[in-house]
């Protein structure tokens, strides 16, 4: 039984009204109202998990999210993940979570899912991961792609946190795809085809006042100041070395 899930989403339609925060949500008819269906979501923040679920939650359904182990392991976020009944995968052998998102699929379940994998710097459409052309094929459901505009500016990776009011957050809900894993490079290409169509479009039909020239939300092929695809791919190595060195502490601590 869902508790906490729904008065979360009614918190979330409280802030969006007292915010003055403007929804530009388009595509909804395409998430079916029942039956299983695979969202793939692009990441630009760390609250996209409450906007990306925005869609189905007009067609009056709860997303279930794909989120990587560590967020299950927080003493905080892991009882509040898994009471929304959302899926963890292991990034570094990610089979079983993927079964078990085919599964929860093939139950009727509506699953996000963002196979970039990690939140993009850039806010462009990085590197598609296959799995979720793998997981929709696998489980015999539509793959259907949303894509988010605006999240980046309340709060993301190296930023401070800005909920401001009067702000825009777009979002869009494309055709869906029906996978066969047959090739999934080439479905995996095609999604992001699809995404970056989709993303070109939201960004151009913004509010202009809400994204002056020179904005580190904005990438730079917009006028903006954000890292490229190239210079984020770095970041995010940078940040992997990192995470790695501080494990190994940690695991060097624990042996002494």
């Amino acid at each position: 039984m869902d508790l906490i899930y729904p008065a979360v989403i009614a918190a979330a339609r409280a802030w969006v009204k007292l915010g003055d925060v403007r929804i530009d949500l388009t595509g909804t008819e395409r998430i079916p109202t029942e039956g299983g269906a695979l969202l793939a979501i692009n990441h630009l923040s760390y609250v996209d998990y409450v906007l990306a679920g925005y869609p189905g939650a007009e067609r009056g359904r709860l997303t279930r999210f794909i989120a990587k182990r560590e967020v299950f392991d927080h003493p905080i976020g892991g009882p509040v993940m898994r009471s929304f009944h959302h899926i963890s995968i292991d990034r570094a052998s990610g089979r079983e979570g993927m079964q078990t998102a085919a599964q929860k699929l093939r139950e009727g379940e509506l699953v996000g899912i963002f196979p970039e994998g990690t939140i993009s710097r850039s806010f462009l459409i990085k590197e598609l991961k296959s799995g979720a052309v793998r997981i929709a094929a696998d489980a015999g459901v539509p793959l259907i792609p949303v894509v988010l505009w605006g999240t980046q500016r309340l709060l993301t990776k190296g930023q401070k946190a800005d909920f401001s009011r009067h702000r825009t957050i777009g979002i869009e809900v494309g055709e869906p795809m029906h996978p066969t894993a047959i090739d999934p490079a080439a479905e995996t290409a095609e999604l992001r085809a699809r995404m970056e169509e989709m993303l070109d479009r939201l960004i151009r039909k913004h509010p202009a006042q809400e994204q002056p020239p020179g904005s580190w939300w904005l990438p730079q092929a917009y006028g903006g100041s954000a890292p490229t695809l190239a210079e984020a791919e770095q970041m995010y190595v940078e940040e992997r070395r990192l995470r790695a060195e501080r494990k190994a502490a940690r695991a060097r601590a624990g042996r002494g």
